[in-house]
């Protein structure tokens, strides 16, 4: 009989380590590896300094910051979802992305909906896309995780794809494919937020 107990005890502790990555509280560094990090003027933080060592790639790629908002997996699919079905430049088909919106990522790290707020969208290859916090919001701009039902993968156009779609969108629809998606990073790693 004691032999069981110490099997349900063990089991039970086991999963607690599990269970407390699972919804991480408020402004705690996430627990599974960083896929997103937004800086610069934010009013929440749930990090510090960039670490020259542990952060390599931004730190290759010029991005300094003393506070940021780190986003995983988690987190990112927790923000509620929206999809958007476009023609992509890559095979001229349409395809089905799903994520949160982009406003709503910049949202959770405290980015204060102001006029002047300017944004650099930065991919993992070092591509850097400028765009205004007012362009993000007039094109529905999404953080794009999926599409076509598969995870976006790294070394494709993942983990996470800023994205809108091209074909609804005035500005974009009447340009050739290869020129509509100049702001849509795709392998999107870090969000640099600045004044005008």
């Amino acid at each position: 009989m004691q032999k069981r107990g110490f099997l349900t005890a063990a089991a039970a502790g086991a999963l607690l380590p599990l269970a407390s990555r699972a919804a991480p509280a408020p402004g705690t560094t996430p627990a599974n590896p960083t896929l997103l990090t937004v800086s610069g003027d934010i009013a929440r933080s749930n990090r510090g300094p960039l670490d020259p060592v542990m952060d390599q790639m931004m730190f290759k790629h010029g991005i300094q910051f003393q506070r940021a908002w780190s986003f995983d997996a988690l987190a990112l699919r927790k923000l509620a979802a929206q999809s958007i079905r476009t023609t992509l430049e890559y095979d001229g088909k349409k395809h089905t992305l799903l994520g949160p919106r982009l406003s709503d990522v910049l949202m959770v790290a405290g980015v204060r909906d102001a006029e002047g707020v300017q944004l650099g969208l930065r991919a993992v290859d070092g591509y850097r896309a400028p765009v205004s916090l007012r362009q993000v919001r007039q094109w529905n701009m999404l953080v794009a995780l999926e599409m076509d039902g598969k995870p976006l993968a790294l070394g494709g156009l993942g983990p996470q794809w800023a994205v809108y779609d091209a074909d609804q969108l005035a500005e974009f629809r009447d340009k050739p494919l290869a020129e509509r998606f100049a702001a849509c990073p795709w392998g999107l790693y870090s969000i640099e937020v600045g004044r005008g």
